[in-house]
């Protein structure tokens, strides 16, 4: 990603507390060359808005109930430069995130000065880490980190933003009749979601698949 020729910076908020969301909104709204184009609370919603917003840099939580920010680096299409911004400090949470392609990470203790100037230099170009963080990154792909390779979750990994968000709210008890309306979409539509869920997490019905999902923390 390089710098857009004139400001504003586009950014796009993506945290699953919305006065969180709020906060940052209000510290780069203070910020001439700052513009928060658009903001999400999950994966789905998150892929979904950064593919039609363009922005670019997103903001990105590393903890959300249905996958969080790996999950987002995932699903969105190249283009955008992303920041982890979140309340951990673990060193496995930082690797994870840098492996699948975030270009820095901050915790929410950064003040709203230093965020927006972390903003401008992964815009343009630069990694930008949180005092002591690097040295987690450095050590890992230098090969002295004793954090162990993050483990991979072939069934989970294999469901669509909107299949991760379908089967988060069958994990709530929701109907599908409830669903279809939350998400806007056809009962049968979320029939189908259903079914593609539970063969690819290999879940003989309902009752099985929420459980699966309560041990994963997708809920």
């Amino acid at each position: 990603m390089t710098l857009p020729e004139t400001p504003p910076y586009r950014v796009f908020l993506v945290d699953d507390h919305a006065v969180f969301r709020s906060g940052v909104r209000a510290e780069l709204g203070r910020e001439a060359d700052m513009e928060v184009v658009g903001e999400a609370n999950g994966v789905a919603e998150a892929v979904s808005g950064i593919n039609a917003t363009a922005p670019h840099v997103v903001l990105l939580d590393v903890h959300m109930p249905d996958g969080g920010g790996v999950a987002v680096l995932r699903g969105i299409e190249s283009g955008p430069v992303c920041l982890a911004l979140s309340v951990s400090d673990a060193a496995e949470d930082v690797i994870a995130v840098i492996r699948a392609g975030a270009r820095g990470y901050v915790t929410k203790s950064i003040s709203g000065v230093e965020l927006a100037d972390g903003v401008r230099r992964v815009a343009g170009g630069d990694a930008v880490f949180s005092p002591r963080l690097a040295g987690f990154v450095l050590d890992s792909f230098t090969g002295r980190s004793n954090v162990p390779e993050p483990q991979l979750d072939p069934e989970l990994d294999s469901l669509t933003p909107r299949e991760l968000e379908v089967l988060r709210l069958l994990a709530r008890g929701y109907t599908y009749r409830e669903i279809a309306e939350e998400l806007v979409i056809s009962v049968k539509t979320v029939e189908t979601h259903a079914s593609n869920v539970l063969r690819k997490t290999q879940q003989s019905n309902r009752n099985a698949l929420t459980r699966w999902a309560h041990r994963r923390r997708i809920d």
